[in-house]
């Protein structure tokens, strides 16, 4: 059996497809071992740390782009959190990732405001001298 799911925070998307394995997990055809900052790694490996034994028979194949670094990583535990749920039909697993952390089922849909005139940012003016 093989599930395909998503997972997005702000611009950054990754896509998911979990399979029957032996526990390999590849982000963009690169092992997740390889992903630098550790603390991305770390953020991305979330839902296997969650509930024991999870990572043992499936393989989780990911293509993630857009966003940053920071991102990518959400977008990663999203994906690889729908899939395993998706994937072992478990009503158990979802209560347990929601009870830790929704955002490991829900994508987070607050995106940055965007730049207007008059201004260097979304709300911020420019300085205004009287002399």
């Amino acid at each position: 059996m093989v599930t395909n799911t998503s997972g997005k925070k702000k611009t950054a998307i990754a896509r998911a497809t979990v399979s029957d394995g032996e526990g390999r997990v590849r982000i963009n055809s690169q092992p997740v071992e390889l992903v630098e900052p550790e603390i991305t790694r770390l953020k991305m490996l979330e839902p296997f740390r969650i509930v024991d034994g999870i990572r043992d028979d499936v393989d989780i194949d990911i293509d993630v782009q857009g966003g940053g670094y920071n991102g990518q990583a959400d977008a990663v535990r999203t994906a690889i959190a729908r899939g395993l749920v998706e994937f072992r039909n478990d009503a158990e697993l979802r209560d347990a990732y929601m009870e830790f952390d929704r955002s490991l089922l829900v994508n987070d849909v607050r995106q940055s405001e965007p730049k207007k005139w008059g201004g260097p940012g979304a709300r911020a003016r420019y300085q205004k001298s009287y002399r």
